[in-house]
């Protein structure tokens, strides 16, 4: 995002996963760490994702270690698709990798990232304690159930992902959802007012 971000690779499940961690302001202690899982690869879905990219900037500057990551197939990462199920481990490896000891864990994700996150979350139980999904991949995965606290932003016009499908996958967790009025799937014009949400959840 920066000249201050650091590339890394890191071992996955099938090859090394490509990473770039970005830190907190100089002098400031990290708050935990942020893993923020990127939209579909055969669709074009990088760690550059400008959503992506608005989800870390927001972390980072509430004081998070972020780390954005490449799913097996996308960018220098090795592996090749596997229909989520491999990009679930992928993410679970990240995890592994970059979390130190049982610092405070937050998960995020755009559509498909979004799914990723919350079947992670699930997986590694209670220890992700703030998960954030911007237009869950609702009406193409099998997005987990999540904790009450979860942020879940949905653009109102969503043309990739019906906003109908996330209320329809909220309504039995009795879980609130954000709705961004007159908004797509990608936030064109209003990732500032995305990452004013974001940065109001977590400051709260």
């Amino acid at each position: 995002m920066n000249v201050h971000t650091q590339r890394l690779r890191i071992p996955g499940p099938a090859g090394e996963l490509e990473c770039a961690l970005d830190a907190p302001a100089e002098g400031t202690s990290a708050r935990g760490l942020a893993v923020i899982c990127h939209p579909h690869p055969l669709h074009g879905g990088t760690m550059d994702n400008k959503v992506v990219q608005t989800l870390a900037r927001a972390c980072v500057q509430l004081g998070w270690r972020t780390v954005r990551f490449n799913f097996r197939g996308v960018g220098t990462s090795r592996g090749a698709w596997d229909e989520g199920r491999g990009e679930v481990e992928d993410a679970l490896a990240v995890i592994a990798a970059c979390r130190q000891g049982e610092e405070p864990l937050l998960l995020g994700g755009f559509s498909f990232g979004g799914y990723v996150a919350s079947q992670a979350a699930q997986r590694v139980a209670p220890a992700a304690q703030h998960l954030l999904l911007v237009g869950p991949a609702t009406s193409r995965f099998e997005v987990a159930q999540v904790p009450a606290g979860t942020l879940v932003v949905h653009g109102e016009q969503d043309e990739v992902v019906p906003l109908s499908s996330t209320l329809d996958w909220a309504r039995p967790q009795a879980l609130p959802v954000v709705v961004v009025p007159g908004v797509g799937h990608f936030f064109h014009g209003q990732l500032p007012l995305l990452k004013a949400i974001v940065l109001r959840h977590l400051a709260g």
